[in-house]
């Protein structure tokens, strides 16, 4: 991914003396992202939403399309690229000066870079039974490339969380403290595993499942940020969208490969409930927690979005496999890394 930095755009700014609620999307170009953008305009369309992406001309199409639908919505694009440090200081600056405070901020942006499908593993999963799991968690079978970007971490690890944990490290000034409790919602994964996460190497750079190490990162890290925000009045959750087909998942498999496969994947849904499939059918556990109040929910659980075989879609809270020390030791060295990595960027500080 390239860091060159990203100019912010604001397309619409937000009507001076109302109070409705502010809500920026990560990744809303597409997929999960912009079916989470349309589907809250459904919930409430007097929110302001800002689309957070890292194509301008992507980020104005995605505007273009929830304004058709919503032709009375305010809505306001940002551009950014997680995977850049400049890029993040410069989108968190533009947001300060724009908006007084955010309401919800959904982390939702990702790359699984360059993956590719083990069919020695997923075969023998099919003799030992083990084929249901696999192919609901990915685990044994998905492995990516990763490689170091402009700022000389692992991209994976830098797009899919230290982004956008140093995005919300410098936007808590709009974040904390407001009148009501603002939340942060995580796009995590079903292959978020502790297997493929070292706390040694936390940014997996020796490994081949930097996709799935980030995810469990991000459970981790969401766990603390409740611990250390909560009584500011900030709350984060996590959320699994399921297997969608997406820009990501098409990239695993030729898209021929995709079409022979689709009527067996609807099969498998009667018995995988996580086969959301479709972006809006991902977007569940997201817009259902927009609806939630903060502290009636449980930190330590990741909220799935399901789908069931007639295609009723629900939302199953599972407890996490997240152990707390290493949540805590987790956050420690990313602090020491953010301290590290914008020594040189003090003049987009937010101090």
């Amino acid at each position: 991914m390239a860091a060159a930095a990203a100019a912010a755009v604001a397309v619409a700014t937000p009507t001076p003396g109302r109070m409705e609620r502010v809500v920026l999307v990560t990744g809303a170009s597409g997929g999960v992202g912009l079916a989470l953008c349309r589907r809250l305009l459904e919930e409430d369309g007097r929110i302001h939403l800002c689309l957070a992406c890292r194509n301008a001309q992507r980020s104005e199409a995605a505007r273009e399309s929830v304004l058709a639908a919503h032709p009375a919505a305010q809505v306001s694009t940002v551009e950014v690229d997680l995977g850049s440090l400049v890029s993040v200081l410069r989108a968190a600056r533009d947001l300060r000066r724009r908006f007084q405070r955010l309401d919800f901020v959904y982390l939702n942006a990702g790359i699984m870079p360059n993956p590719q499908v083990n069919f020695r593993a997923l075969w023998q999963g099919l003799m030992t039974g083990k084929v249901l799991h696999m192919l609901t968690t990915a685990e044994g079978i998905m492995t990516q490339t990763d490689r170091l970007n402009g700022d000389g971490l692992q991209e994976v690890f830098a797009t899919n969380l230290f982004g956008h944990l140093i995005l919300v490290r410098q936007l808590e000034s709009l974040l904390c403290g407001n009148e009501k409790p603002s939340r942060l919602i995580w796009t995590s994964s079903s292959n978020a595993r502790e297997t493929a996460f070292s706390l040694s190497d936390y940014q997996h750079a020796k490994g081949q499942e930097s996709y799935s190490s980030s995810k469990y990162a991000t459970d981790l890290t969401s766990v603390v940020l409740n611990r250390k925000l909560n009584k500011q009045g900030l709350y984060s959750s996590v959320v699994c969208p399921g297997l969608v087909m997406s820009n990501m998942t098409y990239r695993i498999l030729p898209v021929f490969l995709w079409k022979l496969l689709m009527p067996i994947m609807w099969l498998i849904r009667f018995f995988a409930k996580t086969y959301t499939l479709t972006p809006y059918n991902g977007a569940e556990a997201h817009v259902w927690l927009f609806k939630q109040k903060p502290e009636s929910l449980d930190a330590l659980v990741k909220y799935h979005s399901c789908t069931s075989g007639l295609g009723k879609n629900y939302v199953e809270p599972r407890k996490m496999d997240v152990d707390e020390e290493t949540a805590e030791k987790l956050y420690e060295k990313l602090l020491e890394l953010e301290k590290q990595a914008l020594e040189k960027y003090d003049d987009l500080l937010d101090k």
